[in-house]
């Protein structure tokens, strides 16, 4: 289960990232196309910390028994290149997450509505479901590089730019002491709307 989860994390960053690009190629700015990381290949999303180090320290410190964490190599995009000024780094932000939670939405339904919940394939697909909720969640925290930090500056007033400056100049570190603290809190949640969309929890490790 540990390398198949590890795949699954890989390629639902992989999706997650490939969905930034692609709404931000249709708002007009070809930055990420011209950068070949409009693609579902997770090895052009894959980033030093997120994709390699981190999933190998909770991995180790789980003892294989928990979640596999990580996030991918953030899409580059510039925001000056939108048609929609106002709303466009928001609506790019929100494509990430949006796309991991419909990917767990459907194979929440298919798990739901059309698969025995104590088949071998029930158990996969709860896995696929499980980490692109804790994905869709864990990037919504308002934290620089995370979406949820791009969301928020595009709804803080200017008057707040001290906010900004603030968190862009220690997002990093602010992320690695929530990683470390604070990711007890996003779990429960991915379960719980696990839960409400397949119907039953489901042991996953």
């Amino acid at each position: 289960m540990t390398i198949f989860s590890l795949i699954v994390l890989l390629f639902s960053v992989a999706f997650h990232e490939a969905a930034h690009g692609f709404l931000a190629y249709k708002l007009g700015d070809p930055t990420a196309k011209y950068e070949g990381r409009l693609s579902l290949n997770p090895f052009k999303h894959l980033d030093l910390f997120g994709s390699i180090l981190l999933p190998l320290f909770t991995l180790i410190a789980t003892f294989g028994r928990g979640p596999i964490f990580g996030f991918a190599k953030p899409v580059p995009i510039n925001p000056y290149n939108f048609r929609d000024q106002r709303w466009g780094e928001l609506k790019v932000a929100l494509a990430g997450p949006t796309m991991n939670f419909l990917i767990a939405t459907a194979f929440g339904l298919l798990l739901r509505f059309f698969l025995s919940p104590y088949s071998l394939l029930a158990v996969f697909l709860g896995i696929i479901i499980y980490y692109n909720f804790l994905l869709g969640i864990f990037n919504l925290v308002p934290i620089p590089p995370l979406d949820g930090s791009h969301i928020l500056f595009s709804l803080l007033p200017e008057r707040a730019f001290e906010v900004k400056l603030i968190l862009r100049e220690y997002g990093l570190l602010i992320l690695i002491l929530f990683i470390f603290f604070g990711l007890n809190l996003i779990d429960p949640l991915a379960l719980k709307m696990f839960r409400l969309v397949v119907g039953r929890p489901l042991r996953l490790f």
